[in-house]
C-alpha cells in the first residue's frame, strides 16, 4: 500500500515490465466498490467467519459435545504465544520471550503449564474431547519450537495421551527458520510429527530485516533439507507479498526458490495492516508496528517504499501462472500443492464442503468452532492467566448461527477455491438449493462481474481465477 493516494489510484500504479493485473480492472468498476473498500487494508486468514448472533458459554459447549459424539475427524490445535521477536506486521497475540536463560525457561514452564491446565478444562466440560476422533493436531503460536526440548515433549506427550489420537492422527508444528534447527527437527521427528510450516516471507535477507525478523533466507532453506533428509513428510513455506521496499521482480523470484527447494505448499498471503478487530476475521493481539501511521511515515521519510494495490496484485496474478506452470493449484485461498501433495489436513476438515467438522484451538487467543457456533479464547494474556487459575475456560465470546449457517457454509466452501456443489448443500440443508431465489441471484451477479461462473446443469458454482484472487473480500461482503 501507498500513503496518501486513494484507493483506485494505488490500483493504478503497476510495474511497467508485468501485465496490469485482471484484479485491479474488476475492481475499479463501481459495481465492486465493496469489494475494493474491503481489500484496501486486507485482513487475511478468516479464522472465525463474522456475521452470526451471540450465544452462551453453555451453550457452545453443548453444541460441541453432540457434533464430537458424531465420531468424525476434529481438527485440534494449541498454541504457545511465546516469540523471539514482534514482527513488524503481526497482531496476533504473542509474548515476547525472556532474554535470560533461566528466566525463560521459567517463563517457558509457565506457559505450557497454562496451555495443559486449560485442555484439561476442556476435557472436563466437554468430555467427549478425550475419545473423538482428532484428524490432525497443530502446534501454533507464537513460535512453538522455541520451547526447551523437554517441554516441547512434555506437552507434545501430554495431548496425544489425553486426547483422541489414533493410527490416522498427522501432526503439524509450526516454527521459524532460525527455531526450527536440525536438533529441533529430530526431536520433533521423533515425537511422531511429519509435518512442519514456517514463514520465511522473503528469500532477500534485507527485506526481512526491515519486517523485523532476525532469520536468514540461508537459515530457511536449511530447514527444508534437514526436514526432508530426516523423513518429514510435508514442509510448507509462507511467504508474503507487499512488504516494504519489495517489487513484483524480486516476489517473483522467492517464488521460483520455493519451486526449486521443492516445499510442499506454497503459501502466499497479502500484507494486511487493518485491524482484525475491525473485521472479525481473526484472533487480535496487539497491534502490528506497521498499523501506526507514524511507522509508516518514518519508513517513508527514510526512503523506503511501499507497493501499490496495483503491484501487489501483479504479485499474485504473477506468482499464480508460475505455480500453475509447476502444475500446484490453489486448495484453500492462499495455498499452492501439487494434486499429490493434497490440501492439509486440518484446513480440509474445517472447510470442505463436505465435512466442516469441528475445530477446538487451546491457547491465549485460540479459536474453536462447530458447524453452527463459534467460541474465541481471550487475547490479554493477564487475563488468560486469571480465568485458568479461577478454574474458568477463557472464553471471550461465544457466537451461534440459525439462519446464517447456511451462508456460513458456502463462505467456507468458496475460500477452498474449489467446486462449491448443489447436491452436496441440498444434503446437509433441506429445501436450500445453490440455485433458489435467495441464492441464484447472488452467484449470477458474480458470474456477471467475471468472478464465478455457474452451471446449474450440472449443479456447480466455481470462482473463476480474479474471483479466487478476491474470495475473501467476496466472502465477506455478499455470502451474507
Amino acid at each position: 500500500m501507498l500513503e496518501r493516494v486513494s484507493p483506485r489510484e494505488s490500483l493504478m500504479i503497476v510495474d511497467g515490465d508485468y501485465p496490469r493485473p485482471r484484479a485491479a480492472d474488476v475492481l475499479c468498476r463501481p459495481e465492486n466498490d465493496h469489494l475494493l473498500r474491503y481489500v484496501v487494508s486486507d485482513p487475511f486468514g478468516s479464522h472465525v467467519f463474522p456475521g452470526t448472533r451471540a450465544c452462551s458459554r453453555e451453550r457452545f459447549l453443548q453444541n460441541l459435545q453432540a457434533e464430537l459424539e458424531e465420531r468424525n475427524p476434529y481438527f485440534l490445535w494449541a498454541t504457545i504465544p511465546l516469540c523471539q521477536y514482534h514482527c513488524y506486521f503481526c497482531q496476533f497475540p504473542i509474548v515476547m520471550r525472556k532474554r535470560d536463560a533461566a528466566a525463560f525457561r521459567e517463563q517457558a514452564r509457565n506457559w505450557v503449564e497454562l496451555n495443559i491446565a486449560e485442555a484439561r478444562l476442556w476435557l472436563t466440560r466437554v468430555p467427549a474431547l478425550r475419545d473423538a476422533p482428532v484428524g490432525e493436531f497443530c502446534l501454533f503460536g507464537g513460535t512453538p519450537t522455541l520451547l526447551p526440548d523437554d517441554l516441547l515433549a512434555e506437552l507434545l506427550d501430554f495431548y496425544r495421551s489425553n486426547f483422541g489420537f489414533n493410527a490416522g492422527t498427522t501432526i503439524r508444528i509450526e516454527g521459524s527458520p532460525d527455531s526450527l534447527t536440525s536438533d529441533k527437527l529430530a526431536l520433533l521427528h521423533e515425537k511422531g510429527c511429519r509435518k512442519i510450516t514456517y514463514g520465511i516471507q522473503s528469500f532477500d535477507d534485507r527485506l526481512v530485516a526491515l519486517a523485523g525478523r532476525e532469520h536468514t533466507a540461508e537459515e530457511a532453506r536449511a530447514v527444508i533439507r534437514d526436514a526432508f533428509r530426516l523423513g518429514f513428510e510435508r514442509v510448507d513455506g509462507d511467504l508474503i507479498y507487499g512488504l516494504l521496499d519489495q517489487r513484483v521482480a524480486g516476489f517473483c523470484h522467492d517464488v521460483r526458490r520455493m519451486l526449486e527447494l521443492g516445499y510442499s505448499t506454497v503459501v502466499m498471503t497479502k500484507l494486511h495492516l487493518r485491524a482484525f478487530g475491525e473485521t472479525g476475521t481473526a484472533i487480535a493481539g496487539v497491534p502490528a508496528r506497521w498499523q501506526s501511521p507514524a511507522s509508516r511515515a518514518r519508513a517513508s521519510r527514510e526512503g523506503h517504499r511501499w507497493p501499490s494495490l496495483g503491484e501487489q496484485y501483479q504479485m499474485r496474478e504473477a506468482a499464480v501462472a508460475l505455480l500453475e506452470d509447476a502444475g500446484l493449484f490453489e486448495y484453500p485461498t492462499m495455498y499452492f500443492q501439487k494434486p499429490q501433495t493434497g490440501c492439509g489436513r486440518w484446513k480440509s476438515l474445517v472447510l470442505d464442503q463436505d465435512k466442516q467438522f469441528a475445530e477446538v484451538g487451546i491457547g491465549l487467543g485460540g479459536s474453536s468452532a462447530t458447524r453452527r457456533c463459534a467460541a474465541n479464547v481471550v487475547t490479554r494474556p493477564g487475563e488468560y492467566v486469571d480465568a485458568i487459575a479461577s478454574g474458568e475456560l477463557p472464553l471471550e465470546q461465544s457466537e451461534m448461527s440459525a439462519e446464517e449457517e447456511i451462508a456460513s457454509s458456502m463462505r467456507r466452501a468458496l475460500t477452498t477455491c474449489q467446486l462449491l456443489r448443489d447436491d452436496w448443500h441440498r444434503a446437509r440443508f433441506a429445501g436450500s438449493s445453490l440455485f433458489d431465489q435467495r441464492w441464484k441471484p447472488v452467484f449470477q451477479s458474480l458470474e456477471q462481474r467475471g468472478l464465478t461462473t455457474i452451471r446449474p446443469a450440472e449443479g456447480t458454482v466455481a470462482l473463476t481465477g480474479v474471483g479466487k484472487t478476491l474470495v475473501e473480500a467476496i466472502v465477506n461482503t455478499e455470502i451474507r
